[in-house]
C-alpha cells in the first residue's frame, strides 16, 4: 500500500475527532463519483490498522438513464475489492435534490439497521461544506444552517452518520483518484445548472476563487467548523435555560418570561426555536421564532395569531402559555 499525506490526514482525523473506533462495522455510501471513491479507497487502505468491517451501499434514484449502469459499476468495484455490496433502488424516480437526499438517508439507515452496522460513512468534503454554507446563507438562515454539514449526526437512536473528509477539498479527492487510477463514474446531473447547488459549484465558487480568494472553499469550510462549536455551546445553554423556564406538556406549555428575560436575546431565540421544533409540523422559520420571542416583553393578554398546525401563544402575567390543537 502506498501511504500518502491524505492517508495520514484521514488517519489522524478519525483518531483525534473520535469519529469511530477499532473493530467497528462501517457502511460506506458510494455513488461512484470521485469523493466516494476516494473515501472507500482511503478506508480500505486504513482497514488493517483499525480492523474495521467495511461494506459498500449504493442508492439508485432512477433519475438518470444510466443509473442502472452506474449501480453495476459500483457493484463491480465492490467485488474487485472483496467488499460486501448493498443496493437500494427507488420504487419511483426521485426528481428533486431534497427528496433524493431524504430518500437516500432513509435507505442507508434501513440497510445499516438490517445488517447491523453502527455507522454510515459519506464522502462529503470541505467543498460540500462551503457550498452548503453559501446555499443556506442565500436562502436566509442563522448559524445553525451555516454549519449544517457536521462531522457526525445521529440518523436514528442507534445509527450515526459520519463524514471523515470535511477537511479535504474536491480538488484533492480528484487528484487522489487520478494518482491511484480509480475509475470515476461521471454523473451528468452534476453539470446541470438548473440545480442550485450545481450553479454554486460551477459558477459562484469559481467566481469567488478568481476574484476574491483562491482558497475560498477552505476558508468557508473553516467558518462552518468554527460555527459548529458555537452552535453546540449555544444549544446546550438554551436547553438548560429552557428546563428552568418551561413546564407542561406538548399540548399545553408554560414559559416563564421572568426567567428568560434575564438571558441574552440569542438564548431567548434559541429557547423559542427549541419549543417550536417540538410543536410545529415543520421546522420554524425566522418569523415564527420572532413572533414568539416578542411575547417576552408584550403586555398582559397579548397573543399571537395561529402558528402552522393551529397552536396559539398568549401572555398571562409572568407566563407565555402555548396551547396546541389536539
Amino acid at each position: 500500500m502506498v501511504w500518502t499525506p491524505l492517508h495520514a490526514k484521514i488517519h489522524r482525523t478519525i483518531r483525534s475527532r473520535h469519529l469511530f473506533k477499532h473493530n467497528e462495522r462501517l457502511l460506506i455510501a458510494v455513488s461512484g463519483g470521485q469523493d466516494s471513491l476516494c473515501l472507500i479507497k482511503l478506508l480500505l487502505d486504513l482497514q488493517s490498522k483499525w480492523a474495521w468491517h467495511l461494506s459498500i451501499a449504493h442508492c439508485d434514484h432512477r433519475w438518470r438513464d444510466d443509473s442502472q449502469a452506474n449501480a453495476d459499476h459500483v457493484e463491480k468495484l465492490a467485488r474487485n475489492w472483496g467488499v460486501e455490496f448493498y443496493l437500494e433502488i427507488a420504487k419511483e424516480p426521485v426528481n428533486s435534490e431534497a427528496a433524493a437526499r431524504n430518500w437516500r438517508y432513509q435507505a442507508l439507515n434501513a440497510i445499516a439497521q438490517q445488517y447491523n452496522y453502527q455507522y454510515i460513512i459519506t464522502g462529503h468534503t470541505a467543498s460540500d461544506r462551503a457550498e452548503t454554507l453559501l446555499y443556506n446563507l442565500m436562502r436566509g438562515t442563522g448559524a445553525d444552517g451555516l454549519q449544517a454539514l457536521t462531522w457526525q449526526r445521529p440518523l436514528s437512536e442507534k445509527m450515526t452518520l459520519v463524514r471523515p473528509l470535511l477537511e479535504i477539498t474536491r480538488q484533492e479527492t480528484g487528484k487522489f483518484c487520478q494518482d491511484f487510477q480509480l475509475p470515476i463514474w461521471e454523473d451528468s446531473t452534476n453539470q446541470d445548472v438548473k440545480y442550485a447547488r450545481n450553479r454554486i459549484r460551477q459558477e459562484l465558487i469559481p467566481y469567488l476563487q478568481a476574484n476574491f480568494n483562491p482558497k475560498v472553499e477552505s476558508a468557508l469550510a473553516q467558518t462552518a467548523e468554527l460555527l459548529q462549536a458555537d452552535v453546540e455551546y449555544l444549544e446546550q445553554a438554551a436547553q438548560q435555560l429552557r428546563e428552568e423556564a418551561m413546564i407542561g406538556s406538548r399540548d399545553f406549555l408554560k414559559i416563564n418570561r421572568r426567567v428568560l428575560q434575564k438571558a441574552p436575546l440569542a438564548l431567548q431565540r434559541r429557547v423559542m426555536r427549541q419549543v417550536l421544533l417540538e410543536i410545529l409540523p415543520d421546522a420554524p422559520n425566522f418569523e415564527h421564532i420572532e413572533k414568539l420571542t416578542a411575547l417576552m416583553i408584550a403586555p398582559n393578554r397579548s397573543q399571537t395569531d395561529p402558528f402552522p398546525g393551529g397552536a396559539i401563544a398568549q401572555v398571562q402575567d409572568d407566563w407565555i402559555i402555548i396551547k396546541c390543537e389536539v
